[in-house]
């Protein structure tokens, strides 16, 4: 029998958990170990052998975008997530202190090994810049702004290995970027309010929360059919299948988008499908072995 002790000691381990978890997500780190699980998926995939270089520049990166993002989008935030803007005025720049530091590093080292390409790894700047002036608020460019970011990924691991054109890596490319910009589409559900209220259109917003997930969901399918079609038809190996898990898993959570939704929905579950997608990969080529 249950006491009430028990009850309390459960709750706590809950709470325990939540905190950890939005401690995770508001200060950019599990966005960060998303953008890896990119890496880390591309390179078992494409069967490249692994370096722990491209997924720490990655992470590094990734880190600089969102915590500058976390900051200048601080307006919006009091209105969508008004705790994590209150986690961004008393943390926001030690942990944009920390994502400058990671980036640069991540340069530096870039430029002591005589890493070809070095150059492009100011395109992070470019892309906070851009994202924070204008692009968030021009109607779908910005979900798609997000999407191309996203899907440099695997060309910047296919880049580095020399392995640029091949099938695998654009496939692996042109897949997130659709995927990503689909999640960023449902992301804003979440911001119906804030964003009217700055006066920035997106589709959520425009047509509805209901009419954004039917279209979310329609979208993904159409992706998941051509990912079989590649397969059946031999452009892609048997093992690509696998990416379906990420279509499976993102269907999962889009009847769940809704506005009333908090943090943890959109930036733990939406935000860990390529997360969850390459704990899937590892795992499978674990079994492989």
């Amino acid at each position: 029998m249950t006491t009430q002790s028990d009850g309390n000691r459960t709750r706590r381990w809950f709470s325990s958990i939540q905190n950890a978890l939005q401690a995770l997500v508001h200060t950019n780190l599990f966005i960060s170990i998303a953008t890896v699980s990119v890496v880390v998926t591309t390179v078992l995939l494409a069967d490249l052998p692994f370096d722990p270089l491209p997924a720490f520049i990655v992470f590094a990166a990734t880190m600089f975008v969102y915590s500058i993002n976390r900051i200048t989008d601080m307006a919006e935030d009091e209105r969508n997530v008004p705790r994590r803007a209150a986690f961004t005025r008393r943390y926001g720049r030690f942990w944009l202190a920390m994502g400058v530091a990671l980036y640069v590093g991540a340069i530096v080292i870039a430029v002591a090994a005589g890493l070809p390409g070095a150059v492009y790894l100011l395109l992070p700047i470019a892309v906070a810049a851009l994202y924070s002036l204008g692009v968030k608020r021009l109607f779908l460019v910005k979900n798609c702004f997000v999407g191309i970011a996203w899907g440099v990924i695997p060309l910047g691991v296919g880049y580095y290995y020399g392995r640029l054109w091949t099938v695998e890596i654009l496939f692996l490319a042109g897949y997130v970027t659709v995927m990503i910009t689909i999640a960023a589409v449902i992301f804003d559900v979440k911001d119906i309010e804030g964003d009217r209220a700055e006066g920035i259109s997106t589709v959520p917003n425009t047509l509805g929360s209901h009419r954004t997930r039917i279209l979310s969901a329609i979208a993904t399918v159409v992706v998941a059919v051509i990912v079989a079609g590649l397969v059946g038809w031999n452009v892609l190996a048997t093992e690509f299948l696998v990416v379906l898990a990420m279509n499976g898993y993102v269907l999962g959570y889009i009847p769940f988008a809704t506005p009333d939704r908090g943090p943890l929905f959109y930036g733990f579950v939406v935000d860990g499908e390529h997360v969850a997608l390459a704990l899937l990969v590892v795992a499978l080529e674990w079994l492989r072995w």
